[in-house]
Order: C-alpha cells, then structure tokens, then sequence
C-alpha cells in the first residue's frame, strides 16, 4: 500500500478530500545537485493537490490523515495509461498499412499514417471511458487508513521536593 500525509478539508457521506502537498523524491537523492530532474522539482517546488478518499475513519476536516492506494492499482493504471495507446496506434498503423492498398493502391505511407492515428485516438477514448467508469463505480479510490498522531506537546510542571518555606 501506498501511503501519503494530508490533511481533510472537507467530507460528505462516506468520503473525504484531503490535500496532499506534490513532492518529488529528489529531495533523499545523492545526485540530486547534478540532475536535470531536482533542478525542475526545485523551480516547481511542492504544489498542493486535492485527492477524493474513502473516509472508514470518520475524518473530519482540518484532521491530519494517512491516505492510501494499493501498488497495483498504481501499477496498472500506469500500464494501462500508457500501453493501450501505444498498441491501438500500431495496430491501427498495420491495419491501414495492408487493408487500404487493397482498395486504393499506390497510396503510399498515407493509410498507415491515418491508421495509426486513428488507433491511437481510439486507444485515448477507452482510456477516457475506463476512467469515467471506474471513477463512476468508485473503483480504484484512495482510502483513509488513519489519523496521524499529533505530536504530544512536553509539558513541564514544576516540581518541588522541599520545604514550602524559603
């Protein structure tokens, strides 16, 4: 499980949006002062981002939470994201590379171009569609796991062992 701090700014029923804040994990790297990659993090820096969450905990805003997401949810979400358009574009790309010769010869590169433009935005609407349903049916959703514990403040009481006469 994957799992991010944040804090709940507001609920309804049975979820919660919590604001997490973007960070990049260049800040723990070794190589951090000769990459490309730290030096964009830094001009970016952390920027805050709402994410919906499944509220089991009872949440209430202005509470410090733990969120979660399975690492296959993660794993094939990114997969998926970038795998079916890649695919939908070179079989789109093959099927108007040998079908439209056979109607129009002498057509050139032209069909196989087209093809897999029209693959690969037929790849990016059932991306779009998987979305709209998964979101829809509550698949895939960050879960609150936990409050955070806040931190106990020291409180220090006096004491006195000796006499109550200076």
């Amino acid at each position: 499980m994957l799992e991010e701090s944040g804090q709940v700014v507001r609920t309804a029923g049975e979820l919660a949006w919590v604001q997490t804040a973007r960070q990049s994990s260049c800040g723990g790297c070794a190589s951090r002062s000769g990459c490309g990659t730290g030096a964009l993090a830094g001009v970016f820096g952390a920027r805050a981002h709402e994410v919906e969450a499944l509220n089991p905990v009872g949440a209430q805003p202005g509470d410090k939470v733990i969120i979660g997401i399975a690492e296959s949810v993660l794993v094939g979400g990114s997969a998926l994201l970038y795998l079916l358009p890649l695919l939908s574009l070179l079989v789109g790309a093959l099927l108007g590379d040998s079908l439209v010769p056979l109607l129009a010869p002498n057509t050139g590169e032209l069909p196989a171009l087209f093809g897999g433009l029209v693959g690969m935005l037929a790849g990016f609407a059932v991306l779009r569609w998987h979305a709209r349903r998964s979101r829809a049916e509550g698949l895939h959703k960050a879960v609150i796991l936990r409050r955070e514990q806040a931190s106990a403040a020291l409180n220090f009481v006096p004491h006195y062992t000796g006499s109550s006469n200076p």
